[in-house]
């Protein structure tokens, strides 16, 4: 999935350390729950890092778990907005 970054996610991937192909993986196969703002939070749950390594294979989900906690938030438009680590649970 190919989705446009805003200024602001680009800048936040550059200082929380998440590579482009993270975010990639991250939104081709995170979960997805809603913000109930209008916009989508995708992260990393147990299933989705079994598909990466089902689709992609174990050097996919290498470079995932180094990024566990990562998540993106992504607008109705389908721009991701953020990106960040969880500190803990996501409220949605």
């Amino acid at each position: 999935m190919q989705s446009p970054l805003t200024q602001h996610a680009i800048a936040r991937m550059q200082q929380r350390g998440i590579p482009r192909d993270v975010l990639e993986l991250l939104l081709d196969f995170g979960r997805e729950t809603h913000d109930h703002r209008g916009c989508r939070i995708v992260r990393f749950d147990k299933r989705s890092r079994r598909r990466v390594l089902r689709a992609v294979g174990p050097e996919a989900l290498r470079r995932v778990e180094r990024h566990p906690m990562a998540y993106a938030v992504v607008a109705a438009d389908d721009a991701v907005v953020t990106v960040g680590h969880r500190a803990g649970r996501i409220a949605a």
